[in-house]
């Protein structure tokens, strides 16, 4: 089922010559999240830090070109939740950014649905908004940049939200960097493949 509802959007995109963009929220906590490590017989580890809520929201997007060969990442970093606004002005900034169509794929959030998304699209007839099935947060690649600085902030222990954005931005530019972890983040989606 998911591959025939994700079919159009492939030909429509290779019709159009369109960038695919893959979009998604997520959110940092001050709280550290704790993995495995190693240390020496009998001393636990531990991590300590302020018990804050205080935190972290970020939407991405990773681009790939009509040809299918290069990604871009794209990213914002807000202090607080991500509303329908946000959403709309990151998909500007897409806009400014990337030349040609844009076929952006996202899940069914509420600010993905929101009034200023609507009229955004009523303006441009470049952004063309496909949502994923709900509930099926593995085809979206997007979920792999998530993962991947989630893990690279584990054990870590920032005391501010300057500390964390500042932290989290260095990650950010690092796997933007890396061609072979964003095709690494399409590719352990479960979308069919359709890079070369």
């Amino acid at each position: 089922m998911e591959t025939s509802r994700l079919a159009p959007c492939k030909k429509n995109a290779a019709r159009l010559a369109a960038h695919l963009v893959f979009l998604d929220e997520s959110g940092f906590l001050l709280i550290p999240s704790v993995r495995k490590t190693w240390s020496p017989v009998g001393q636990t580890p531990l991590v300590h830090h302020r018990y804050r809520h205080d935190r972290i929201s970020a939407i991405s997007g990773i681009a790939v070109s009509p040809k299918r060969v290069h990604c871009t990442l794209y990213c914002h970093l807000y202090e607080d939740n991500i509303q329908g606004e946000d959403v709309a002005f990151f998909l500007r900034q897409l806009l400014r950014q990337i030349p040609g169509h844009l076929i952006v794929l996202l899940d069914n959030g509420k600010p993905h649905r929101g009034d200023a998304v609507e009229e955004l699209l009523a303006r441009t007839s470049r952004l063309h908004l496909e949502p994923f099935p709900p509930y099926a947060p593995e085809l979206n690649p997007d979920e792999g940049v998530w993962h991947h600085l989630k893990h690279r902030l584990a054990n870590g222990r920032p005391d501010t939200q300057a500390e964390l954005m500042s932290v989290l931005s260095d990650k950010i530019c690092t796997l933007a960097a890396s061609q072979p972890l964003l095709r690494g983040c399409i590719q352990q989606s479960e979308l069919p493949s359709f890079l070369p």
